[in-house]
């Protein structure tokens, strides 16, 4: 029943349904649209974000008039689309037995509990009330607001994720001072060291250094799309969100099979090139094939990269990488196809806060 896997995200894209004859927000109708999107890409979770319970009332037994949970639980299940809910810690852990319990029988898969927010003795101890809880119910974790990982989750396996990471959200509201290229080609030398991240995500809105900024109800990502689409092979994260609105998704077909096809757990990483603070170039291996990923700071630049890795054979490479417009427009990207083999090379240009990720196929 621990099941890692990508989540269909409502929080960070603001619900930004377009198109639709409903008005999104926190609904069943718009709910059942992300688990529709799901399932279409093979994604195996939806996420209920902040909203799903009535605000304040630190009880979540009381959720809101326009949700009916045991219909969307019921509905992905059809479509083979589990639900996890978000919860607050506190109203979490005041009744956590009835809440597992309740919430377990009725079908939900998990919750991605936040706001714990510290890292003194109290708070170790009841993140470790809340892993066994939830373990014993069959839920699985996503611990958000947490601090750093130190091994609970060799104990307690259900635990997917620790955030405890400057993550996308903060593209929100940050500002361009806060450099995320930067950070990202920084923590998975330091942080990422410790386990698994929760740093969501999947930004189909990109953009350059010059043009970036925080918008709250359509955020912005910092750096290009293929930077985006890096995350989920340089960063280790087993539950790991596409943040952004299905119908962003929707409008650009062929990225979105891309991401979604990735896998979310390998059976072999090694970092074959980087420099902490420049850049990063991850390989992950998962069955017969690898997967290759790429980031870079603000500064563009242009790598050899190598596949010395590989076993003897045949391989075929699907590179999605910045198109030659990406300086100018973060969004621009492209995807080209190659045969290789162990003692292939293969130069790939990074635009500014550019990215890239390399199918390595098996023949």
């Amino acid at each position: 029943w621990v099941r890692p896997g990508k989540v269909a995200w409502d929080w960070w894209n603001a619900w930004n349904i377009k198109g639709v004859d409903f008005e999104a927000g926190v609904n069943n109708d718009t709910y059942k649209y992300y688990i529709d999107f799901a399932a279409a890409n093979h994604i195996e979770y939806v996420i209920l974000d902040e909203g799903w319970a009535v605000k304040y009332a630190n009880d979540l037994n009381q959720v809101v008039p326009e949700i009916d949970l045991e219909e969307l639980v019921a509905y992905g299940r059809e479509r083979g689309v589990g639900i996890i809910l978000w919860a607050g810690y506190w109203p979490f852990a005041k009744d956590m037995e009835n809440v597992c319990r309740h919430f377990s029988e009725m079908g939900i898969k998990g919750f991605k509990v936040d706001f714990m927010d510290r890292d003194d003795q109290t708070a170790i101890e009841m993140v470790e009330r809340l892993a066994a809880c939830t373990a014993k119910h069959h839920l699985i974790l996503d611990l958000h607001g947490i601090y750093k990982p130190h091994g609970l989750n060799r104990t307690y396996p259900n635990i997917l994720n620790y955030e405890s990471v400057f993550g996308m959200e903060e593209c929100r509201w940050t500002e361009a001072k806060n450099d995320m290229p930067l950070y990202d080609v920084t923590f998975p030398y330091i942080r990422m060291m410790a386990g698994q991240v929760d740093f969501t995500p999947g930004a189909m809105r990109n953009g350059t250094r010059d043009n970036w900024k925080a918008i709250y109800t359509k955020p912005i990502s910092m750096g290009t799309r293929c930077h985006q689409a890096a995350c989920y092979i340089v960063q280790d994260s087993p539950f790991t969100m596409l943040a952004d609105t299905p119908t962003n998704y929707e409008t650009d077909e062929p990225y979105t099979r891309y991401i979604a096809s990735l896998p979310v757990v390998f059976d072999k990483t090694i970092v074959p090139q980087g420099e902490i603070g420049k850049y990063i170039v991850t390989a992950r291996k998962k069955g017969n094939d690898w997967y290759v990923g790429g980031q870079s700071n603000w500064d563009e630049r242009t790598l050899t990269l190598k596949f010395d890795f590989l076993p003897n054979g045949d391989y075929e490479a699907i590179v999605l990488k910045d198109g030659i417009n990406a300086n100018h427009d973060a969004e621009d990207y492209k995807i080209e196809k190659y045969d290789i083999h162990q003692n292939s090379e293969m130069k790939i240009h990074l635009a500014s806060g550019g990215g890239f990720v390399i199918k390595v196929i098996k023949k």
